[in-house]
């Protein structure tokens, strides 16, 4: 990443340069602080240039078939002109950091379509399923005109909320058939829900998807939806069937519409922004932590003390953070 013409690359990612946008995307997933630098400026051009995508994040527990979701859904986009970007956030080894990054090999099809752009990133240490800069990576694929961007996350759980807090659309995928439907879904994740779509409709699953779909429309008369002028659907697609993801799309879009037409659309990415903020600022308040040299004098001495039962960690903390 030497010499790196910010210029070149900023106009390069305009230009829908496909190598520029994947360059840019690695100088925001970058840790060393001058490429960081870079990133803040690439990212400063290109904001007025945003905005423009209908975003909509995927999650649902492991096996449910988010990625053969997202390519049928994603070739069907791609066939009728939009330009499509996803930006899938593989499970990191929390031993050695690695990541499969097996996604582009998971969407084949979708992967070699001219319309198409799949951006693999590891989801490494943050809360939420979702890599650290991609709220970044999305607007630099709606800089470089891509009008519909699909996140696909890690699974469920409680920090699932990191997602909904940067798309359009949250859907929750479920699949029928496995006893509880609800079992491995957190009610939180539920409540983010704009909508449901029970996947795998197909076949001799017919039955059981029907009386999934009713299960969870009653469970969900309980839920408070996420917007008030919207009622979450629950939904049934099937993603090995050609055109079998289409009626979830067309909810997206009826949502997209009733939503912008009660202002709740233009309110929701402004609190997105403000939420945006603050979690850069903990980001940042967790390195200057991390990179404060009385801090870390301290650390082995107030560990050990932890370690032995002569200090609470709660007070531990509190020493520690008063060196900030």
């Amino acid at each position: 990443m030497q010499d790196v013409d910010l210029e070149a690359l900023i106009q390069g990612v305009i230009d829908r340069n496909r190598r520029m946008t994947a360059k840019a995307m690695t100088l925001l997933e970058s840790r060393v602080p001058e490429h960081q630098e870079m990133a803040a400026k690439i990212m400063e051009k290109l904001l007025p240039l945003t905005g423009n995508s209908i975003r909509l994040g995927v999650t649902g527990v492991p096996g449910v078939g988010k990625s053969t979701f997202i390519e049928n859904l994603g070739v069907y986009l791609a066939d009728a002109g939009h330009q499509v970007a996803v930006l899938a956030v593989d499970p990191s080894s929390k031993r050695s950091g690695g990541s499969i990054l097996g996604d582009k090999t998971r969407m084949e099809k979708l992967s070699a379509h001219a319309n198409a752009f799949i951006r693999p990133s590891p989801a490494g240490e943050t809360l939420g399923g979702v890599a650290a800069r991609t709220r970044e990576m999305m607007l630099v694929c709606e800089a470089a005109g891509f009008d519909v961007i699909l996140v696909e996350t890690v699974g469920v759980g409680q920090s699932e909320t990191a997602v909904a807090a940067m798309v359009d659309f949250f859907l929750v995928l479920m699949i029928a058939g496995a006893g509880d439907e609800l079992q491995g879904i957190k009610k939180g994740v539920l409540e983010l829900a704009d909508g449901i779509a029970i996947n795998k409709a197909d076949g001799d699953n017919q039955d059981r998807v029907a009386q999934a779909k009713k299960d969870l429309e009653n469970a969900m008369h309980l839920i408070l939806p996420a917007t008030a002028a919207w009622q979450t659907p629950v939904m049934t697609c099937s993603s090995v069937v050609e055109k079998g993801t289409v009626p979830v799309w067309e909810k997206v879009l009826a949502h997209r519409k009733i939503c912008k037409a009660s202002g709740d659309f233009d309110q929701r990415r402004k609190n997105q922004a403000l939420e945006w903020m603050w979690t850069l600022v903990d980001e940042g308040l967790k390195q200057m932590f991390k990179n404060n040299q009385n801090i870390n004098a301290q650390i082995p001495a107030v560990s050990h003390q932890v370690a032995q039962g002569k200090i609470s960690p709660s007070a531990a903390a509190r020493t520690l953070l008063s060196y900030l």
